[in-house]
C-alpha cells in the first residue's frame, strides 16, 4: 500500500522533503511506519521516538494500523512553552550515528556535551592477551530498555543540571573498531556533572541492564562476558 507522509517543523529539515509517499507492506502500523522512515532517513531516527504521527489529520499510536492512501503528519512534540529536556533510550541493531544522536539532546542554552562510546577491540592485553574476530551482543529488550529508564532518572536526580540524556546500545554481530554503546550527557556548563553523569550512565548500564556478549577468537575459541572459555578440546584439566 501507499501513504502520503508529510515532515514538519525540524524534521522537515532533516529529512530533506516536505512530503514523499511511501510504499509500506499490508498491514503495516504507524510503528512500522516509523522504522521505515528511520531506515530512509537516517537523521530522523534519533527523533522518531519522540515524533508525534497524525493519520488523516487525527493524532495515531505506534500500534494504530496505516491504510492505503493514508495522509501521515510526523512532527516533534508540541511544547507550550520552553524546550524540554531529551530522554533517548534505545536498543538497535543499527549503526550507530553519534552525531544524529546527540542532535535531539541540544538546546538553546546546551553550552556541554560529554559522549561516552565502547568499541569493539581488535586486540585485549589486559589480562590474558588475546585477539577478537568478532562479538555477538544480545539483549532482553523489554528489561533492557526498563533499566535504561531507571538509569537516567537515577541520573537527573543526582545532577539536576543535566538537560539531554541518551543511552544507546548496539546488538548483533559487530566487527573491531565499531561502536557498541553510547552514553550522552548534555547541560549548560562542563563543569556541571556531565562528565560525572556520562561516567556514571555506563557503570550503572554495566551492572543492571541485561545485555550480554559474546567474544569469538580468530580459531572460533569464545569468551563471555571477559571470561576465557576455550573450545572443549582445548581446555587444560
Amino acid at each position: 500500500m501507499q501513504v502520503k507522509v508529510l515532515y514538519f517543523a525540524t524534521l522537515r529539515d532533516r529529512a530533506g522533503v516536505r512530503q514523499e509517499t511511501l510504499e509500506l507492506p499490508e498491514e503495516a502500523t504507524v510503528a512500522d511506519l516509523k522504522r521505515h522512515i528511520a531506515r530512509q532517513h537516517p537523521r530522523l531516527d534519533a527523533a522518531m521516538d519522540s515524533a508525534l504521527v497524525s493519520v488523516n489529520r487525527e493524532f495515531a499510536f505506534p500500534q494504530d494500523a496505516l491504510h492505503d492512501g493514508d495522509e501521515v503528519a510526523i512532527f516533534p512534540p508540541v511544547s507550550g512553552g520552553a524546550q524540554q529536556p531529551a530522554t533517548l533510550l534505545r536498543i538497535t541493531e543499527e549503526e550507530l550515528d553519534i552525531n544524529a544522536l546527540l542532535e535531539p539532546l541540544i538546546l538553546p542554552t546546551t553550552g556541554a556535551a560529554c559522549v561516552f562510546t565502547g568499541i569493539v577491540r581488535a586486540r585485549t592485553e589486559r589480562g590474558a592477551a588475546r585477539d577478537t574476530a568478532y562479538l555477538e551482543y544480545e539483549a532482553y529488550v523489554p528489561m533492557a530498555e526498563a533499566k535504561m529508564k531507571q538509569v537516567a532518572q537515577e541520573i537527573r536526580e543526582r545532577w539536576p543540571s543535566v538537560e539531554g540524556i541518551a543511552i544507546v546500545q548496539r546488538v548483533g554481530h559487530l566487527e573491531p573498531g565499531t561502536p557498541t554503546v553510547l552514553i550522552a550527557c548534555t547541560a549548560a556548563h562542563r563543569d556541571t556533572g556531565v562528565f560525572e553523569a556520562a561516567r556514571y550512565g555506563i557503570d550503572r548500564l554495566k551492572e543492571i541492564v541485561p545485555v550480554w556478549k559474546k567474544e569469538v577468537g580468530p580459531g572460533g575459541e569464545t569468551w563471555v562476558e571477559g571470561e576465557y572459555h576455550p573450545k572443549a578440546e582445548d581446555r587444560r584439566s
